[in-house]
């Protein structure tokens, strides 16, 4: 213990070490839901208690591929998650269930082959190109990489989603993204305690009118395609206007491709940008490894912008973003329902218990991993070492992100082109500081001073 208090660590969140009660509970969610892990979960394989409802948090790596992968069925998602994503991206494929789930997954699975996704890395390369040119400009000054990023992969989104849609207002769609998410991911008092879904969520309601509006306009986009088919390369839309269930041969109408599509732009932007701005700060708090993956990334592009081709030369950059999403996962938390009589770790689950996977302390936990809140890119130089439900940025088993391939192929492109032009350092009383919503935002931004390399 005394040598892990010596160890200089990127910013962290103190978990409580004291019982929190249902108000008490209530404010910490509304506040950073990373405050209702008690800390002892970063030093135990599973903690279990009672706010009202019984409830388990899982940090097992045993236990998680029974919950995820070995008795999927037995834990669907909580009330909770699809009470605040439902209005935004329907009964798409984060929310749905069994069968409804199955056969969605399996139309939209070859739009996300690694060909496909190969296929689609020249629009990352050219928003890697424009965010640099947007850094060059702000050489030599302080800037806000955390917006920076957000901009680059809703760039890559939007261009991957609708290309050339001119139905499809971007900024529109961006705002209200944004606007829902801050009215609506916050965790009620009701939910704490546990009230039905049929009760409403006050903040819940008045974000309805920016939803349909965007639901509309996606809607409009995805017919004028249906009349107009592209010729380009397929982008996310052709490829699932294309996809389907090769069991029931049933195919996405334009409802169910809207909320898939709408899932992916939700999911799709602002968990890449999170990863990026987390892993330019975690270079910039360690000058040693933004050295190394500086040197890799400059041997292998000099200046160019990164394509999909120079991937495996980047091993160490991809260290890096593994790293990022070891210490700041931007899927933090995640909470499924038991349905069926269990048992995990020895201890008895129950149908209606609320089972937990807090990622952010699965990562942290001290049964699992080496000085973990230490950043330590080396830890996935043999990747084939870690447990696979050790490390779970992108969930697992069979509802494993279906954009995982897609999303890390972006961050390396986009990292290593700044790594290679770029030099990064902390900004003295700018630290970012970690706050769990419904992702893993950098509250007040990531602020780096930036040179020429």
């Amino acid at each position: 213990m005394a040598m892990e208090a010596q160890i200089q660590v990127p910013v962290h969140v103190p978990l409580h070490s004291k019982p929190m009660g249902v108000w008490e509970s209530f404010r910490a969610g509304r506040r950073n839901l990373l405050e209702l892990i008690p800390e002892i979960a970063t030093r135990q394989p599973m903690v279990s208690g009672r706010t009202v409802k019984r409830w388990h948090m899982v940090m097992d790596p045993g236990a998680n591929r029974r919950i995820l992968k070995d008795r999927v069925e037995d834990y669907p998602k909580s009330d909770v998650t699809k009470m605040i994503l439902a209005p935004a991206i329907g009964d798409s494929l984060f929310i749905a269930e069994g069968s409804h789930w199955h056969w969605q997954r399996r139309a939209a699975a070859p739009a996300f082959s690694p060909r496909n996704v190969q296929a689609l890395a020249p629009v990352m390369t050219a928003a890697a190109e424009r965010a640099a040119a947007r850094f060059s400009r702000a050489s030599g000054g302080i800037i806000n990489v955390f917006d920076d990023m957000v901009s680059a992969t809703f760039e890559v989104i939007s261009d991957v989603t609708f290309s050339g849609g001119e139905a499809f207002d971007r900024d529109g769609v961006h705002k209200a993204i944004e606007a829902y998410i801050a009215s609506t991911a916050r965790l009620s008092l009701l939910d704490i305690i546990g009230a039905p879904p049929w009760v409403p969520r006050p903040a819940r309601l008045f974000s309805a009118p920016a939803m349909r509006a965007m639901k509309s306009m996606a809607d409009a986009a995805i017919n004028q395609r249906r009349d107009r088919p592209s010729t380009g390369i397929p982008d996310l839309l052709d490829l699932l206007l294309d996809g389907e269930d090769p069991e029931t041969r049933r195919r996405m109408n334009t409802a169910e491709l809207r909320d898939n599509l709408l899932t992916f732009i939700v999911a799709g932007h602002e968990t890449t940008a999170l990863t990026l701005a987390w892993a330019l700060y975690l270079c910039a708090f360690d000058p040693a490894v933004q050295a190394r993956a500086r040197t890799e990334a400059q041997a292998v592009l000099g200046r160019r912008a990164a394509t999909v081709a120079d991937l495996p030369a980047l091993g160490y950059v991809r260290q890096v973003v593994d790293e990022a999403l070891r210490l700041y996962p931007p899927a933090a938390f995640l909470s499924r329902t038991a349905i069926a009589h269990d048992e995990l770790c020895g201890r008895e689950v129950r149908p209606g218990d609320t089972v937990m996977l807090p990622i952010y302390a699965l990562h942290r936990n001290h049964l699992l991993w080496r000085d973990p809140d230490r950043f330590d890119p080396d830890r996935f130089a043999d990747s084939k070492s870690i447990d696979r439900f050790a490390y779970l940025p992108f969930g697992g088993g069979p509802r494993i992100c279906i954009g995982a391939s897609f999303a890390l192929q972006e961050a390396v492109i986009i990292l290593a082109t700044l790594l290679a032009r770029f030099r990064f350092a902390p900004v003295e009383g700018k630290t970012p500081q970690p706050v769990l919503i419904l992702t893993l935002r950098p509250e007040g931004g990531v602020w780096l001073k930036t040179a020429d390399a």
